[in-house]
C-alpha cells in the first residue's frame, strides 16, 4: 500500500497566528475548530494541508525544507507586494531584469519561502 502526505507540519511559537498568516497567503481559512491560543492550527487547501504546531523552542537556523508558491491570478511581483503587506519580509531577491527568477521571503516567524513566477509569466508570449 502507498503512503500519502497528509499534512506539511510546521513548528512555530504561535500556531493560530502563523496559521492565520498562511491562510491569508493561500486565500484559505483556518479550520473552524481553531481558536487563539490553541496548540495546533490547520489550513486546508485543494493542493494540500499545512498543520502548525506550537513548540517551546525558537527557530534556530535556515529551513531545511521550504515552500515554493506560485501566484494564480496575479504576477510574481504583485504577489510579493501583497505578501509583504501581510507581514512577510524580503530575505533574498533573485528576480532578474528579463523577468525570470524568484523572491525569497520569510513569514511572520522567520520561516523562508519562495515566490515564483505565475504560469502566465512562464508561458511564451505570442509574437
Amino acid at each position: 500500500m502507498t503512503s500519502l502526505i497528509r499534512h506539511i507540519t510546521i513548528d512555530c511559537s504561535d500556531a493560530y497566528r502563523l496559521g492565520g498568516f498562511w491562510a491569508a497567503v493561500l486565500d484559505a481559512s483556518l479550520h473552524e475548530d481553531d481558536k487563539p491560543g490553541d496548540p495546533e492550527a490547520l489550513v486546508e487547501t485543494p493542493a494540500g494541508s499545512l498543520l502548525f504546531i506550537t513548540v517551546p523552542e525558537p527557530k534556530s537556523g535556515k529551513n531545511r525544507v521550504h515552500l515554493d508558491i506560485q501566484p494564480q491570478d496575479r504576477t510574481r511581483d504583485e504577489e510579493v507586494d501583497r505578501l509583504l503587506g501581510l507581514g512577510a519580509t524580503l530575505v533574498g531577491d533573485h528576480r532578474r531584469p528579463d523577468g525570470t527568477g524568484w523572491a525569497t521571503l520569510a513569514d511572520i516567524e522567520g520561516n523562508e519561502f519562495c515566490v515564483e513566477r505565475s504560469a502566465a509569466e512562464r508561458s511564451p508570449s505570442p509574437h
